[in-house]
Protein backbone atom coordinates (compact mmCIF):
# COMPACT_ATOMS: atom_id res chain seq x y z
CA UNK A 1 0.00 0.00 0.00
CA UNK A 2 2.83 2.39 0.87
CA UNK A 3 4.44 1.87 -2.54
CA UNK A 4 1.09 2.42 -4.28
CA UNK A 5 0.64 5.72 -2.45
CA UNK A 6 4.18 6.76 -3.35
CA UNK A 7 3.60 6.00 -7.03
CA UNK A 8 0.26 7.82 -6.99
CA UNK A 9 1.70 11.06 -5.57
CA UNK A 10 4.74 10.92 -7.84
CA UNK A 11 2.39 10.57 -10.80
CA UNK A 12 0.40 13.60 -9.62
CA UNK A 13 3.61 15.61 -9.16
CA UNK A 14 4.20 15.57 -12.94
CA UNK A 15 0.70 16.72 -13.91
CA UNK A 16 1.02 20.13 -15.61
CA UNK A 17 -2.68 20.98 -15.39
CA UNK A 18 -2.74 20.43 -11.62
CA UNK A 19 0.47 22.47 -11.32
CA UNK A 20 -1.27 25.41 -13.02
CA UNK A 21 -4.32 25.08 -10.77
CA UNK A 22 -2.11 25.01 -7.69
CA UNK A 23 -0.40 28.24 -8.78
CA UNK A 24 -3.79 29.86 -9.20
CA UNK A 25 -5.32 28.84 -5.87
CA UNK A 26 -2.32 29.22 -3.60
CA UNK A 27 -0.98 27.30 -0.63
CA UNK A 28 -3.97 25.28 0.51
CA UNK A 29 -4.65 21.71 1.62
CA UNK A 30 -1.71 21.50 3.98
CA UNK A 31 1.12 22.63 1.70
CA UNK A 32 1.92 25.54 4.01
CA UNK A 33 3.47 23.04 6.42
CA UNK A 34 6.23 22.34 3.89
CA UNK A 35 6.48 25.69 2.03
CA UNK A 36 7.45 28.93 3.79
CA UNK A 37 5.11 31.10 1.70
CA UNK A 38 4.77 32.57 -1.76
CA UNK A 39 7.01 35.64 -1.32
CA UNK A 40 10.64 36.27 -0.41
CA UNK A 41 9.45 38.37 2.56
CA UNK A 42 7.64 35.38 4.06
CA UNK A 43 10.63 33.17 3.35
CA UNK A 44 12.97 35.64 5.10
CA UNK A 45 10.68 35.66 8.14
CA UNK A 46 10.80 31.85 8.24
CA UNK A 47 14.60 31.83 7.94
CA UNK A 48 14.97 34.34 10.77
CA UNK A 49 12.85 32.12 13.00
CA UNK A 50 14.98 29.08 12.20
CA UNK A 51 18.25 30.99 12.64
CA UNK A 52 17.09 32.06 16.11
CA UNK A 53 17.01 28.35 16.98
CA UNK A 54 20.60 27.96 15.65
CA UNK A 55 19.33 26.18 12.55
CA UNK A 56 21.07 26.97 9.27
CA UNK A 57 19.01 27.16 6.08
CA UNK A 58 19.09 26.62 2.35
CA UNK A 59 16.37 28.49 0.49
CA UNK A 60 14.77 27.41 -2.78
CA UNK A 61 12.49 29.44 -5.06
CA UNK A 62 10.24 26.69 -6.38
CA UNK A 63 9.70 26.18 -10.09
CA UNK A 64 9.06 23.30 -12.48
CA UNK A 65 8.13 22.76 -16.14
CA UNK A 66 10.02 25.85 -17.34
CA UNK A 67 10.02 25.59 -21.13
CA UNK A 68 10.72 29.12 -22.39
CA UNK A 69 13.65 31.47 -22.02
CA UNK A 70 11.69 34.38 -20.55
CA UNK A 71 10.39 32.25 -17.69
CA UNK A 72 13.86 30.77 -17.06
CA UNK A 73 15.31 34.28 -16.88
CA UNK A 74 12.56 35.28 -14.44
CA UNK A 75 13.33 32.25 -12.26
CA UNK A 76 16.99 33.27 -12.21
CA UNK A 77 15.98 36.82 -11.25
CA UNK A 78 14.02 35.43 -8.29
CA UNK A 79 17.01 33.39 -7.15
CA UNK A 80 19.19 36.51 -7.33
CA UNK A 81 16.57 38.42 -5.33
CA UNK A 82 16.78 35.68 -2.67
CA UNK A 83 20.59 35.88 -2.62
CA UNK A 84 20.46 39.65 -2.12
CA UNK A 85 17.94 39.23 0.70
CA UNK A 86 20.25 36.73 2.41
CA UNK A 87 23.14 39.19 2.16
CA UNK A 88 21.09 42.24 3.15
CA UNK A 89 19.49 40.56 6.17
CA UNK A 90 22.72 38.74 7.12
CA UNK A 91 20.92 35.42 7.24
CA UNK A 92 22.56 32.06 7.88
CA UNK A 93 21.33 30.67 4.58
CA UNK A 94 22.48 29.16 1.33
CA UNK A 95 20.56 28.85 -1.95
CA UNK A 96 19.31 25.70 -3.66
CA UNK A 97 17.91 25.55 -7.18
CA UNK A 98 16.83 23.20 -9.93
CA UNK A 99 18.59 23.73 -13.26
CA UNK A 100 15.41 22.89 -15.18
CA UNK A 101 14.01 26.11 -13.74
CA UNK A 102 17.07 27.94 -15.10
CA UNK A 103 16.64 26.62 -18.65
CA UNK A 104 18.28 23.17 -18.62
CA UNK A 105 15.62 21.78 -20.97
CA UNK A 106 15.85 24.81 -23.29
CA UNK A 107 19.55 25.08 -24.13
CA UNK A 108 23.01 24.96 -22.58
CA UNK A 109 23.43 28.63 -23.44
CA UNK A 110 20.37 29.70 -21.45
CA UNK A 111 21.07 27.58 -18.36
CA UNK A 112 24.76 28.51 -18.22
CA UNK A 113 24.03 32.21 -18.61
CA UNK A 114 21.49 32.13 -15.80
CA UNK A 115 23.70 29.99 -13.56
CA UNK A 116 26.65 32.35 -14.00
CA UNK A 117 24.44 35.34 -13.17
CA UNK A 118 23.33 33.60 -9.99
CA UNK A 119 26.81 32.48 -8.98
CA UNK A 120 28.24 35.97 -9.50
CA UNK A 121 25.55 37.45 -7.24
CA UNK A 122 26.15 34.66 -4.73
CA UNK A 123 29.89 35.34 -4.71
CA UNK A 124 29.27 39.04 -4.04
CA UNK A 125 26.99 38.20 -1.11
CA UNK A 126 28.96 35.28 0.33
CA UNK A 127 26.24 32.73 -0.47
CA UNK A 128 26.81 29.08 -1.33
CA UNK A 129 24.65 27.57 -4.12
CA UNK A 130 23.59 23.92 -4.39
CA UNK A 131 22.27 22.48 -7.64
CA UNK A 132 19.43 20.08 -6.80
CA UNK A 133 19.41 16.76 -8.61
CA UNK A 134 16.31 15.92 -10.61
CA UNK A 135 15.18 12.77 -12.38
CA UNK A 136 17.51 10.26 -14.01
CA UNK A 137 17.04 11.63 -17.54
CA UNK A 138 18.72 14.89 -16.44
CA UNK A 139 21.38 13.41 -14.15
CA UNK A 140 24.32 13.31 -16.58
CA UNK A 141 23.65 16.75 -18.00
CA UNK A 142 23.34 18.20 -14.50
CA UNK A 143 26.68 16.71 -13.46
CA UNK A 144 28.39 17.86 -16.66
CA UNK A 145 27.26 21.45 -16.09
CA UNK A 146 28.18 21.25 -12.40
CA UNK A 147 31.73 20.20 -13.31
CA UNK A 148 31.99 23.07 -15.78
CA UNK A 149 30.77 25.62 -13.25
CA UNK A 150 32.88 24.14 -10.43
CA UNK A 151 35.98 24.90 -12.49
CA UNK A 152 34.90 28.57 -12.53
CA UNK A 153 33.38 29.04 -9.05
CA UNK A 154 34.13 27.79 -5.54
CA UNK A 155 30.69 28.54 -4.09
CA UNK A 156 28.82 25.67 -5.76
CA UNK A 157 27.80 22.13 -4.84
CA UNK A 158 25.33 19.55 -6.06
CA UNK A 159 23.28 16.54 -4.98
CA UNK A 160 23.90 12.81 -5.32
CA UNK A 161 21.06 10.26 -5.07
CA UNK A 162 21.71 6.92 -3.38
CA UNK A 163 19.00 5.01 -5.25
CA UNK A 164 20.77 5.17 -8.62
CA UNK A 165 23.08 2.33 -9.68
CA UNK A 166 25.50 4.86 -11.17
CA UNK A 167 26.03 6.78 -7.94
CA UNK A 168 29.28 5.24 -6.67
CA UNK A 169 30.91 5.80 -10.07
CA UNK A 170 29.64 9.39 -10.09
CA UNK A 171 31.17 9.92 -6.65
CA UNK A 172 34.52 8.62 -7.87
CA UNK A 173 34.40 10.90 -10.91
CA UNK A 174 33.48 13.94 -8.81
CA UNK A 175 36.13 13.38 -6.14
CA UNK A 176 38.70 15.12 -8.35
CA UNK A 177 36.74 18.37 -7.81
CA UNK A 178 36.74 18.09 -3.98
CA UNK A 179 33.00 18.71 -4.12
CA UNK A 180 30.61 19.83 -1.44
CA UNK A 181 27.79 17.31 -1.91
CA UNK A 182 24.34 16.84 -0.46
CA UNK A 183 23.71 13.09 -0.23
CA UNK A 184 20.09 11.94 -0.44
CA UNK A 185 18.19 8.70 -0.97
CA UNK A 186 16.23 10.08 -3.95
CA UNK A 187 12.61 11.21 -4.37
CA UNK A 188 11.69 10.54 -8.02
CA UNK A 189 10.00 7.49 -9.51
CA UNK A 190 12.68 5.70 -11.54
CA UNK A 191 12.84 2.49 -13.55
CA UNK A 192 14.45 -0.57 -11.90
CA UNK A 193 16.78 -0.48 -14.88
CA UNK A 194 18.52 2.59 -13.41
CA UNK A 195 17.62 2.59 -9.71
CA UNK A 196 17.45 0.14 -6.82
CA UNK A 197 13.80 -0.88 -6.41
CA UNK A 198 14.24 -2.17 -2.84
CA UNK A 199 14.58 0.15 0.15
CA UNK A 200 17.19 -2.12 1.76
CA UNK A 201 19.52 -1.72 -1.22
CA UNK A 202 19.00 2.06 -1.29
CA UNK A 203 19.81 2.26 2.42
CA UNK A 204 22.97 0.19 1.98
CA UNK A 205 24.13 2.37 -0.91
CA UNK A 206 23.33 5.51 1.08
CA UNK A 207 25.58 4.30 3.91
CA UNK A 208 28.28 3.45 1.40
CA UNK A 209 28.37 6.91 -0.18
CA UNK A 210 28.16 8.71 3.18
CA UNK A 211 31.26 6.90 4.40
CA UNK A 212 33.00 7.22 1.03
CA UNK A 213 32.54 10.99 0.82
CA UNK A 214 33.50 11.62 4.44
CA UNK A 215 36.66 9.52 4.18
CA UNK A 216 37.60 11.32 0.96
CA UNK A 217 37.84 14.43 3.13
CA UNK A 218 35.09 16.33 1.31
CA UNK A 219 32.34 18.41 2.90
CA UNK A 220 29.31 16.17 3.32
CA UNK A 221 25.68 17.14 3.80
CA UNK A 222 23.67 14.11 4.87
CA UNK A 223 20.08 14.95 3.96
CA UNK A 224 17.76 12.49 5.67
CA UNK A 225 14.95 12.17 8.20
CA UNK A 226 15.92 8.54 8.86
CA UNK A 227 17.33 8.10 12.39
CA UNK A 228 19.21 4.97 11.32
CA UNK A 229 21.16 7.02 8.73
CA UNK A 230 21.78 9.83 11.18
CA UNK A 231 23.16 7.40 13.76
CA UNK A 232 25.27 5.67 11.12
CA UNK A 233 26.82 9.01 10.13
CA UNK A 234 27.60 9.83 13.75
CA UNK A 235 29.23 6.41 14.20
CA UNK A 236 31.43 6.93 11.11
CA UNK A 237 32.60 10.40 12.12
CA UNK A 238 33.40 9.27 15.67
CA UNK A 239 35.21 6.13 14.52
CA UNK A 240 37.37 8.02 12.02
CA UNK A 241 37.82 11.25 13.98
CA UNK A 242 36.12 13.37 11.33
CA UNK A 243 35.73 16.98 12.56
CA UNK A 244 32.23 18.41 12.95
CA UNK A 245 33.01 21.22 10.52
CA UNK A 246 33.36 18.69 7.66
CA UNK A 247 29.72 17.62 7.63
CA UNK A 248 26.18 18.62 8.42
CA UNK A 249 22.72 17.13 8.55
CA UNK A 250 19.89 18.48 6.43
CA UNK A 251 16.13 18.09 6.72
CA UNK A 252 13.12 19.58 5.00
CA UNK A 253 11.14 22.51 6.37
CA UNK A 254 8.14 21.25 8.32
CA UNK A 255 9.37 17.67 8.75
CA UNK A 256 10.67 16.50 12.15
CA UNK A 257 11.39 19.99 13.54
CA UNK A 258 11.89 18.57 17.04
CA UNK A 259 14.62 16.22 15.78
CA UNK A 260 16.26 19.12 13.96
CA UNK A 261 16.56 21.07 17.22
CA UNK A 262 17.76 17.98 19.10
CA UNK A 263 20.69 17.53 16.72
CA UNK A 264 21.68 21.17 17.16
CA UNK A 265 21.65 20.71 20.94
CA UNK A 266 23.87 17.64 20.47
CA UNK A 267 26.42 19.90 18.78
CA UNK A 268 25.79 19.02 15.12
CA UNK A 269 25.20 21.47 12.28
CA UNK A 270 21.65 21.19 10.97
CA UNK A 271 20.48 22.88 7.79
CA UNK A 272 16.79 23.20 6.93
CA UNK A 273 15.69 23.20 3.28
CA UNK A 274 13.16 26.05 3.02
CA UNK A 275 11.18 26.29 -0.24
CA UNK A 276 8.98 29.24 -1.15
CA UNK A 277 7.04 30.56 -4.17
CA UNK A 278 3.75 29.85 -5.87
CA UNK A 279 4.97 26.88 -7.95
CA UNK A 280 4.80 24.58 -4.95
CA UNK A 281 2.64 21.74 -6.25
CA UNK A 282 5.26 19.29 -7.59
CA UNK A 283 7.44 19.72 -4.50
CA UNK A 284 4.43 19.17 -2.21
CA UNK A 285 3.38 15.97 -4.02
CA UNK A 286 6.90 14.52 -3.66
CA UNK A 287 6.83 15.23 0.08
CA UNK A 288 3.55 13.33 0.36
CA UNK A 289 5.06 10.48 -1.66
CA UNK A 290 8.05 10.20 0.67
CA UNK A 291 6.19 9.58 3.92
CA UNK A 292 2.60 8.35 4.48
CA UNK A 293 2.71 10.22 7.81
CA UNK A 294 2.80 13.46 5.80
CA UNK A 295 -0.52 12.55 4.18
CA UNK A 296 -2.12 11.91 7.57
CA UNK A 297 -0.89 15.27 8.85
CA UNK A 298 -2.28 17.13 5.82
CA UNK A 299 -5.69 15.43 6.06
CA UNK A 300 -5.85 16.31 9.74
CA UNK A 301 -5.08 19.95 8.90
CA UNK A 302 -7.78 20.11 6.22
CA UNK A 303 -10.44 18.66 8.53
CA UNK A 304 -9.63 21.31 11.14
CA UNK A 305 -10.45 24.15 8.70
Amino acid sequence: MEQLMRNFFLFLSKNKMLTKLAKKYGLRFGAARFVAGETIKLAVDAIKGLNQKNLSVTIDYLGEFVDNEAEANEMADNSIEAIKAIGREKLDSQLSLKMTSMGLDISDEVVLRNMRRILEAAKENGVFVTIDMEDYSRCQKTLDIFKQLKSEYDNIGTVIQAYLYRTVQDMEDLNHYNPNLRLVKGAYKESPEVAFPDKKDVDNNFKKIIKMHLLNGNYTAVATHDDAMIEYTIEVVKEHGIPKDQFEFQMLYGIRPERQEELVKEGYKMRVYVPYGNDWYGYFMRRLAERPANVAFVLKGILKK
